[in-house]
């Protein structure tokens, strides 16, 4: 036998590990002052009322910074060391490893610079705008080009478990990013979904739920399968299991999208196919957590030493929560309580702070040293950073769980006569405020572990030095192809790395081809409504204003056919009203009222009043005051170009619209704020007095949201004015 030496490249996996924590820090830090807004409103939104700080900006920027910064970082770091030792080779290119980290980071600052500034698709956690998105699918395929290239090059026959979750994560996200991320620009800052209504949001959510599934779970189940037995020197528990779980899990997991869209005007067979397939992900979801938790058996005195351990068991225990709760929350009985509520925040954060944090943490107490040479600096340390990251899981999640069952009973709770016993909104919102306290509590105790381990991993590194090359050697590998004697069937597969990925990708495509294309191509799945007509020049204007306040995270624009829904807000959504909503708006979560049927409720000056002082309309509320949007001029450059983009779309505007349209704009722009001043009570004003007054709001964003507000639902039914 002859043997070969080589050197590992430690660097690329010292620059992810920086990247994640310091990414973390952040995203867990605009996570905590969102919290924060809902739990004291009076100070966040009026005091700190500047318009990059609102709720609905920072929101998405905390999604993205720890799904993509944190926890792509994270894979990162655990892929580039675990991926190199599998395989024992050093990374194909070290130029695409360094061009790979380079340019996510760049992507991560690209999100920091455009997401509170209110430049924004409006799409939950794909809310990047086009040339971003570009971005983000060049990097991802030099990150597999380098993989695969890596793969090819390798020293050993077999590819491990780990790395078929690699190559699953690889694939699948390229196709759920780009499918879902067509979109029409009408600028360098602005562009619409290419899909309208019903479709946009099946994609939109074949999209976001599978991003749970590929970027938050299948690589850290890889990394899962390489660091748990490393950790606790034993092999993993069952390599046939792992191959039932992955299999398995790959193709149940790219159907369950539509269980988000329960009740709403998407086809019925697409979403009892979205339950059935939910139910079924138990099995291989709980078969990866038994593998990983089993592996540990034998071995729970070092659990009890190893604080890595420690975090490890945790997130895995976190992980058997989650993907035994996402089942339960598919059925529909479930659901009805569920959905839109503080319950779906409560599950995504066992997830994301226990599975995904808890992993990452442990992760990084067992690199450090070795990649630093030298013990970890703090062993106490770090097993305070456990407990007070438990702890703050705890506090989070169970007062959210609570918000969400109140939540969801308040609102559909009947007196004898039939009429709701919380007919104001506002009653539910009240009695969630102590828990929004407890949840900012608990996120602050998570975030102050997170710097503790910060403090830590610095501290280790400078008590050593970096070991940049880590030598190796491995025997030569003459014919990786070669038969082995009583080989396993699976192990044919895992030889040949290009039909690996080919499979992969035909086994996950099928449940997306299967629900998606019917909805695209076959019209009787979208009815039209004739009544239903486009969104005029001043009502799209107010729409991207909308879409650029984040407004979809506290508002749902979706009326369910369930009674509590309908007597609250009016007769339930019909698919056809969405035809030209580029993109839909449904939303996922009512912190405020659903806005489906707003359109003629109250009247201009209300909303007028509403958007500026809310609290002094609705005592109680946690909206923001958006008074910038009172003071800022209505940007009229690209009203043209987005006439004609929503033509390109299908959008049935008449051919000579756009060369009108800001004519067509100014004179309805001209009538809200008429009517504003006119409805000014207590004032008399004279002719001249209320010119000036018109004036000085005609040309102002709000009346441009006021516009789109006042047309929302009214294609269906005209609403009674209560002014």
């Amino acid at each position: 036998m002859v043997t070969e030496k080589f050197s590992y490249d430690n660097k690329i996996v010292k620059l992810f590990a920086y990247a994640t924590v310091i990414w973390g820090i952040t995203g867990m830090l605009v996570g905590l002052i969102i919290a924060l807004q809902l739990a004291f409103p009076e100070f966040f939104n009026d005091y700190l009322g500047f318009s990059f700080l609102s709720f609905g900006r920072l929101r998405p920027l905390h999604t993205n910074a720890v799904i993509f910064a944190f926890v792509g970082n994270g894979i990162f770091t655990g892929y580039y060391y675990s991926l190199q030792r599998l395989l024992k080779t050093r990374m194909w290119s070290d130029k695409m490893s360094y061009l790979h980290f380079y340019g996510w980071q760049l992507i991560i600052v690209c999100a920091v610079a455009t997401l509170p500034f209110g430049i924004t698709t409006g799409k939950e956690y794909a809310e990047l705008e086009w040339w971003i998105d570009i971005l983000i699918a060049g990097i991802w395929v030099v990150w597999g080009w380098n993989m695969f290239a890596t793969i090819l090059v390798r020293r050993v026959k077999h590819l491990y478990v780990a790395i078929w979750f690699y190559i699953a994560t690889f694939v699948t996200v390229a196709m759920l990013h780009i499918f879902n991320s067509f979109e029409l620009p009408v600028s360098f800052m602005k562009s619409y979904s290419w899909y309208a209504g019903v479709q946009d949001a099946l994609v939109q959510w074949w999209y976001g739920h599978n991003a749970v599934a590929f970027f938050l779970t299948t690589p850290y189940l890889g990394l899962m399968y390489y660091f748990i037995p490393k950790a606790a020197n034993r092999p993993v528990y069952s390599y046939r299991l792992s191959i039932i779980h992955f299999w398995a899990l790959i193709f149940l997991y790219i159907w369950a999208g539509p269980h988000h869209l329960l009740y709403t005007s998407l086809p019925d067979w697409a979403q009892s196919l979205g339950v059935v397939f939910s139910i079924m992900l138990i099995a291989p979801s709980w078969g990866g957590m038994l593998n990983g938790l089993l592996t540990l058996r034998g071995a729970w005195d070092r659990v009890r030493d190893d604080v890595m351990l420690k975090f490890m068991v945790v997130a895995l225990t976190c992980y058997g929560m989650a993907t035994f709760e996402g089942p339960l929350l598919s059925l529909k009985n479930v659901n009805v309580i569920s959905h839109f509520t503080d319950w779906t925040i409560a599950h995504v954060h066992v997830g994301g702070l226990g599975w995904n944090g808890m992993f990452t943490f442990g992760l990084l107490y067992w690199l450090f040293p070795r990649i630093y040479r030298t013990k970890l600096y703090s062993t106490k340390l770090a097993n305070q950073h456990f407990w007070i990251a438990t702890l703050g899981i705890i506090l989070y999640a169970i007062p959210m769980y609570i918000a969400g069952f109140m939540q969801g009973l308040m609102w559909q709770d009947f007196l004898p006569d039939g009429t709701l016993v919380n007919k104001e909104f506002l009653s539910t919102v009240d009695a969630l405020k102590p828990y929004y306290m407890l949840r900012s509590l608990g996120g602050l105790l998570y975030l102050t572990g997170a710097i503790l381990m910060f403090y830590n991993l610095i501290k280790t590194a400078k008590s050593g030095s970096l070991l940049a090359n880590e030598e190796d050697e491995a025997i030569v590998l003459r014919d990786k192809n070669v038969k082995s004697t009583n080989e396993y069937w699976h192990r044919t597969i895992e030889r040949k790395p290009i039909q690996f990925m080919v499979i992969s990708i035909i086994v996950v495509a099928i449940g997306g081809l299967i629900e998606i294309i019917p909805t695209l191509i076959v019209k009787s799945n979208v009815p039209t409504i004739s009544s239903v007509k486009p969104y005029t020049a001043l009502e799209l204007e107010g729409r991207d204003l909308y879409i650029r306040e984040g407004c979809y995270n506290c508002h749902s624009q979706m009326v369910r056919p369930l009674r509590f829904e309908t007597v609250r807000y009016g007769e339930y959504s019909k698919s056809g009203e969405f035809v030209y909503d580029h993109p839909f708006q449904w939303g996922s979560k009512r912190t405020g009222p659903d806005l489906a049927r707003e359109g003629g409720l109250r009247s201009n000056f209300w909303h007028f009043q509403h958007m500026i002082r809310p609290k002094d309309l609705s005592p109680g509320s946690i909206m923001p005051a958006y008074t910038w949007m009172n003071e800022d001029d209505l940007n009229l450059d690209l009203t043209e170009k987005k006439i004609n983009a929503m033509r390109t779309l299908g959008v049935p505007y008449p051919e000579r619209y756009a060369a009108i349209s800001v004519s067509d704009l100014k004179k309805q722009a001209l009538v809200i704020a008429t009517d504003i001043v006119s409805n000014i009570p207590g004032q008399k004003l004279s002719e001249s007095q209320k010119q000036e007054k018109i004036n000085s709001i005609v040309n102002k964003e709000i009346i441009a949201m006021i516009a789109y507000l006042q047309r929302l639902g009214t294609d269906i039914k005209p609403k009674t004015s209560k002014k």
